[in-house]
């Protein structure tokens, strides 16, 4: 699907009408007045109704698709093929004139009609069944990805080449009428229902005529105009639309997923637009919720995150090889690869670990998401021994684990330990380790998942679950899915401890302790900031605040009327003081612990304004979201010394004060040298700022601003410029300054010593 040499947000999936055209006129919305609904119009007002993430889609978790058809035919480079082949001086455009010839002559419809390669050998897609003496087999593929624990499967049904894998009467340049002369949509459909999954189709000929055949020498034939995405644009949005209704007429889908330049200006290899129609693109749309309710279905449309033609209100976004940093609402889908190299099966295609997916899923499920995963069959339609092991190893996971996985939700937080995953798209996926767990819960919030990425030993320690941050009373069993239970376990201000056997009771890329409670989970602290509460013991309307002076107007924007916090849960490190009057006057009542009932020192129900602080008597470890090492001030040094980065340990050189300066600023001290962060000199991107003697000088002085789940930016007063931790750099690399860009490089986690 995505071939790193060209466009970096989405190299994968890139029509189209009749011989002569087909006039946008010519297809009206209510293609069928068979639908018998007109739920929805042609109007986001409308569409935005639609439930974008149902139920089992959110109960689902993990589907199968893949990426095969014309494009496959070559084994080479990737699924971008048809694409590079007409590129000069590209290793497609250098083999394909190699082995088949000049491109101009032999060109991409020649995969589909089939031609003769200069060796002399056939050439063409058109796989046959096993039935006919093949060796394709779509119900024994559908087994295997029944094996792995998908829920939801379905072919690529279109891809940027503009080849339809069904019996299309829009295009002549179908699987029906050429090349295998197999209506392959409804094969995959009728395998992928025999096996109790939902149906996902996957059509990505949006960019067919947005850029993928730019470099395709301009077509005489009007056929071949159509396949190479070289009508007018009337004509290709309307043949757009005219694909994707038969596709809903004629598979149902339950999942209707669609790759970018629905509207993605910037994100295309040519002048643009990049987009389709935005009538057709809601005709498309009101269509297919209309058709989906005479089915009695709650379907699912997705759309690339970074696109802008669809919505998340009734749209579902796709992070293309990636997904959030943290917790991300509404619901969310990734797609990724078994393959690191390419989408489609290449010769020499190297693959991820089964480890690498597995930990992959069960990270973005922890962040409220879902997991497509993608396979690559040969030409022939074999799916290899390689891809199978880690459907295998996948499906042996979740056949253990999967009540951790199916059906879960996210919880208040989706993990802790060093390894960060995620962060945006095309983020390889990793390996975490035994400090590494991630959190899942049942929907009735009663069961807490906790899955550590590697076997920690004898004890697993959790310490979101600290003293320091909940109250388990409630906490009925602990035990580990898959072995004997129950576990022991005990709670300090360090963590939850839970003692696991003496070595691990079986081999698996994870492990699950399953913590049931006898109500809902309890509350945990949060992680900066501070929570409150309108009844005692944590309970009640709440809000969490970050850093910050709050009003009884910006209370009750909160939902907390003034004179209504009857408990408070300040984070490890803050101080919240509490006023009985607005606008911070009268004298306060300062909280740096939690305090679950208010009565115990006469202050219930008497707040009015109340403020947010980091405490100045504690000091704190400043990490990098991005690579995870901390600010380091090197030790005793001479003021002038620039700062670093370093791994982080108990030393005070990783150690710094935030003690505030006035007017929303503070200053950040080292413990070991008493020297503060500065920025003077650092006015340019990628300068160093230094340390020094304070003196009040605005370059001595920051702001830091809460951006949720305890992630910080660190701006200068004086230059604006933030603090960046450099990306993924090594242990002792320079601290710097860049423009703030919302890379997770410029984003910081505090954490009380």
């Amino acid at each position: 699907m995505t071939h790193p040499a060209d466009n970096p947000l989405s190299r994968r999936h890139f029509g189209l009408l009749a011989a002569g055209g087909l006039a946008a006129a010519a297809l009206p919305r209510s293609v069928a007045a068979a639908s018998g609904s007109d739920s929805y119009e042609p109007t986001w007002p409308s569409i935005d109704r639609h439930l974008a993430a149902p139920e089992w889609f959110q109960d689902a978790k993990f589907g199968i698709y893949w990426h095969w058809g014309a494009f496959t035919t070559p084994e080479f480079g990737n699924e971008w093929y048809g694409r590079n082949m007409y590129q000069a001086g590209s290793n497609e455009n250098k083999h394909h004139t190699a082995t088949y010839g000049d491109p101009s002559v032999w060109g991409y419809d020649k995969f589909i009609d089939g031609g003769t390669d200069t060796a002399g050998n056939r050439v063409q897609f058109a796989p046959k069944l096993v039935s006919q003496g093949g060796k394709f087999d779509p119900d024994e593929w559908l087994r295997l990805v029944k094996d792995s624990g998908a829920k939801f499967a379905g072919p690529v049904a279109e891809h940027h080449d503009g080849f339809s894998m069904w019996d299309s009467r829009v295009n002549e340049w179908n699987s029906v009428a050429r090349g295998p002369r197999l209506d392959l949509l409804d094969l995959f459909a009728k395998a992928v229902r025999a096996q109790g999954l939902k149906l996902l189709v996957s059509m990505h000929h949006a960019y067919n005529y947005n850029g993928f055949y730019d470099y395709a020498p301009r077509q005489t034939d009007p056929s071949l105009r159509k396949l190479y995405g070289q009508l007018p644009r009337a004509e290709e949005d309307a043949l757009w639309l005219a694909k994707l209704k038969e596709v809903v007429d004629r598979a149902k889908p339950d999942i209707l997923w669609q790759d970018f330049s629905l509207n993605s200006p910037g994100s295309c290899l040519n002048d643009g637009p990049c987009a389709v129609g935005e009538q057709q693109r809601l005709e498309f749309l009101a269509y297919y919720y209309n058709r989906a309710e005479t089915w009695g279905k709650d379907v699912v449309a997705t759309y690339k995150h970074f696109d802008t033609g669809f919505t998340n209100k009734g749209q579902v976004e796709d992070y293309e090889r990636g997904g959030p940093a943290d917790i991300v609402t509404p619901y969310w889908l990734t797609d990724d690869a078994i393959s690191s190299s390419s989408w489609s099966y290449t010769k020499g295609i190297g693959y991820y670990s089964s480890t690498q997916m597995i930990h992959a899923l069960i990270d973005r499920v922890s962040k409220g998401g879902n997991m497509l995963l993608n396979i690559s069959p040969t030409l022939e339609g074999i799916i290899p021994d390689g891809q199978r092991a880690v459907l295998a190893d996948i499906g042996t996971y979740l056949r253990r684990h999967g009540e951790s996985i199916y059906a879960t939700r996210s919880w208040s937080f989706y993990g802790e330990g060093p390894t960060k995953m995620g962060g945006g798209s095309f983020v390889a996926p990793l390996v975490g380790t035994a400090k590494d767990i991630r959190f899942t819960r049942d929907k009735a919030s009663r069961v807490l998942y906790a899955t550590v990425l590697a076997w920690p030993g004898t004890t697993l320690n959790i310490t979101t679950l600290s003293s320091r941050r909940t109250v388990l009373s409630g906490l009925r069993s602990v035990e580990l899915l898959g072995a004997p239970n129950p576990l022991p376990y005990s709670q300090d201000q360090n963590g939850l401890r839970v003692t696991l056997p003496a070595t691990a009771p079986y081999s698996s890329p994870a492990y699950v302790v399953k913590l049931t409670f006898a109500d809902k989970i309890p509350f945990v602290g949060p992680e900066s900031g501070a929570g409150v509460f309108a009844d005692p013991d944590y309970r009640g309307t709440n809000a969490g605040l970050t850093v910050g002076s709050y009003t009884a107007t910006q209370l009750q924007s909160r939902s907390l009327a003034p004179r209504t916090i009857s408990s408070l849960w300040p984070a490890e490190g803050y101080e919240v003081f509490g006023y009985p009057e607005d606008g911070f006057t009268g004298t306060p009542v300062r909280f740096a612990t939690p305090s679950p009932d208010l009565r115990t020192n006469g202050f219930d129900d008497r707040i009015v304004s109340l403020r947010v602080r980091f405490d100045p008597a504690r000091w704190f470890r400043i990490i990098n979201v991005t690579n995870g090492l901390a600010m380091d001030g090197g030790g005793n040094v001479a003021a002038g010394s620039n700062l670093k980065i370093w791994t982080p340990d108990g030393s005070t050189n990783l150690q710094f004060r935030v003690e505030e300066t006035g007017d929303g600023f503070v200053k950040l001290t080292n413990r070991t040298n008493g020297l503060v962060i500065d920025g003077a000199g650092a006015t340019q991107q990628g300068a160093k700022p230094v340390q020094s003697t304070y003196t009040g000088a605005t370059s001595q002085q920051w702001a830091i601003t809460d951006k949720g789940h305890n992630f910080f930016v660190i701006a200068n007063r004086a230059t604006g410029l933030v603090l960046d931790g450099g990306g993924k750099v090594d242990s002792g690399s320079p601290l710097k300054v860049w423009t703030d860009d919302g890379s997770s490089n410029l984003r910081w986690q505090f954490f009380a010593v």
